[in-house]
């Protein structure tokens, strides 16, 4: 086939992956299609972790022995071990398959390769990097936790022109317009946990869902509550209250009090308590924890402060900017971030790898977190979260 048409399918394999969207933690979504004489004939996409993957299901959905000719298109590399499933490599190769698209390596560096030489040497034409970059930014969680055995951390914000997230005021609702929100609520879902700062509890009372048409879908919800603030009050805030309250995850430390630390677990709030000199959780530790939990993502959505001691940690590793068409123009209104002073531009924090999608008006910039070798900070800024 040509290479028109190879994209066409693995476009399809993709819409399959997607599919199962934040669905198959730890592991990557993966999308594959059986193809012959042109038409595509089954597809499959990766069950939930321990189910069989997208390749197997496809094989499974052909429900008998491809045709002559057939080809297969997979979004990411056959796994060529084991495991709990089965190597689908084994599986491809028992098929008869003979002609095997793949649009990413597998990033992990003990596998990457070996699924391609396993079926090259059974004689399968492989034929590899059909829209990798696609492919490949399909899994950016995955592709952290398997490279770097820790979870990716990632930060969104939604901005002014001039990088401001409220008015002096604090007016902020809504910068944004409501596709923008929505693909804040696809990304939510895309992540195993989602985290926000004791301020933005208080002040907003979110819920901290996914929320896509009718379907509500709960992450883990991590509160960074350093001094448990936000269980002051007789009027606790919804996420230790709601259908969701066992989901959430109340970070803090000893300074807190074990009386509230005993009212959050009597409510079935779950209670992560790091020691520290300050009210302040490392991020370092909370990251260690979140990779002993396997919880392979977290997305931070504020408030500004948290961000900002973060990006200052440099504990952040991918950023998405949503950025609408208004411009405040006034020194006093909030900016997203602070913390720093760089005197030169190669002082500056910058994002790698930056992907642009438009949502009516405003536009997303994402990317992964790139730092300086030297970043001075401003040790004064920060009050208490």
């Amino acid at each position: 086939m040509s290479l028109p048409d190879d994209e066409t399918f693995m476009r399809h394999a993709l819409g399959q992956a997607r599919s199962v969207w934040g669905a198959t933690h730890p592991n990557p979504m993966v999308g594959a299609v059986i193809v012959e004489d042109g038409k595509i004939v089954a597809e499959g996409a990766t069950a939930p972790d321990g189910g069989p993957h997208a390749e197997r299901l496809a094989l499974l959905a052909r429900g008998k022995t491809p045709r002559p000719g057939a080809s297969l298109y997979v979004t990411l590399e056959p796994c060529s071990t084991e495991g709990r499933t089965g190597a689908c490599t084994d599986a491809i190769i028992a098929s008869g398959i003979k002609r095997v698209v793949v649009g990413a390596t597998d990033p992990n560096p003990a596998h990457a390769g070996r699924g391609f030489a396993v079926l090259r040497a059974a004689g399968v034409e492989v034929v590899t990097g059909v829209l990798e970059d696609e492919c490949t930014d399909l899994n950016l969680i995955f592709n952290h936790w398997i490279t770097r055995e820790r979870p990716l951390i990632a930060a969104k914000a939604a901005v002014t022109l001039d990088g401001k997230i409220a008015s002096r005021t604090g007016e902020s609702r809504w910068i944004t317009n409501e596709q923008s929100r929505a693909d804040v609520h696809r990304w939510r879902r895309l992540f195993p946990g989602i985290a926000v700062g004791a301020m933005t509890v208080l002040r907003d009372n979110p819920r901290l869902t996914a929320r896509r048409g009718s379907e509500e879908w709960c992450p883990w919800r991590f509160v960074f509550d350093g001094l448990l603030r936000t269980v002051v009050d007789q009027n606790l805030p919804r996420v230790y209250t709601d259908e969701f309250h066992e989901r959430t995850i109340v970070v803090t430390t000893p300074h807190g009090g074990l009386g509230y630390v005993r009212k959050l677990q009597d409510l079935g709030v779950k209670v992560w308590v790091f020691n520290s000199p300050t009210q302040r959780v490392a991020f370092a530790d909370f990251r260690q924890r979140c990779a002993e939990e396997r919880i392979s993502g977290v997305y931070f959505e504020g408030g500004a402060q948290l961000l900002s001691e973060l990006l200052r940690a440099k504990q952040l590793d991918y950023l998405f900017i949503y950025r609408a068409p208004v411009l405040l123009a006034d020194d006093k209104a909030r900016s997203i971030f602070s913390g720093l002073r760089p005197e030169r531009l190669d002082q500056a924090v910058r994002l790698a790898d930056v992907r642009h999608e438009a949502f009516g008006d405003d536009e997303l910039m994402r990317g992964r977190v790139t730092f300086p070798e030297k970043m001075p900070v401003d040790e004064t800024v920060f009050g208490s979260r």
